[in-house]
């Protein structure tokens, strides 16, 4: 058993994701042992980025600015909007090259049996984007789990209209597969091969 702050660090290691015991205790060890430099520039990185980075106020991306340069480049297609779970989502698609359109971060995917409910995603903001903006196709490139699904056939019903197309990612993800664990050629064939909901 670990004792005083040596105990606290590796608790806060456990806390991020995919951190078990195991890997918390070897995180904390090495930043005790090295150059003490080393733990204090992480430290000032991670306040640094805990306190300047934010959420887009268009689109809920992670970003230094508000609005994101997302939302701000002109050369993006206005009239396609990408709807993504989470910020990482974003980077892994517009890294593939095939989309060039505008993003929204839902922030949560429905899942009534975790309680996550419609009003735990931003889908009003969604809506007023959709409408305002005059958003011409909606691509829901959310992972398909149970979640993923029941967050699109939600979506689907309340913005299904004749002058706007709903597509999703073709196969190639595996059903209850995470984007994040999908390579860029696989994301960039689904997102090139989506299908109209």
């Amino acid at each position: 058993m670990f004792e005083g702050k040596l105990e606290k660090l590796k608790d806060g290691f456990k806390q991020l994701p995919g951190i078990g015991e195991k890997t918390a205790e070897r995180l904390a060890f090495y930043l005790i042992s090295q150059d003490k430099q080393v733990g204090l520039n992480l430290a000032e990185l991670i306040h640094d980025s805990i306190t300047s980075i934010q959420k887009c106020e268009r689109c809920n991306m992670l970003s230094e600015k508000s609005p994101c340069h997302f939302c701000t480049d002109n050369e993006r297609d206005k009239t396609s909007l990408c709807v993504v779970e989470k910020s990482q989502d974003v980077y892994l698609i517009d890294e593939t090259g095939v989309y060039s359109g505008r993003y929204f971060v839902l922030g949560n995917l429905i899942s009534p049996l975790d309680g996550i409910g419609p009003n735990h995603i931003y889908f009003p903001k969604l809506k007023e984007i959709v409408e305002k903006e005059n958003i011409k196709e909606i691509i829901l490139a959310l992972n398909p789990s149970s979640a993923g699904e029941t967050t699109m056939a939600f979506i689907t019903s309340k913005l299904q209209s004749p002058e706007r197309k709903i597509t999703r990612l073709a196969t190639g993800l595996p059903v209850g597969g995470d984007i994040e664990y999908t390579s860029s050629k696989t994301l960039a064939s689904a997102l090139t091969h989506r299908n109209e909901l």
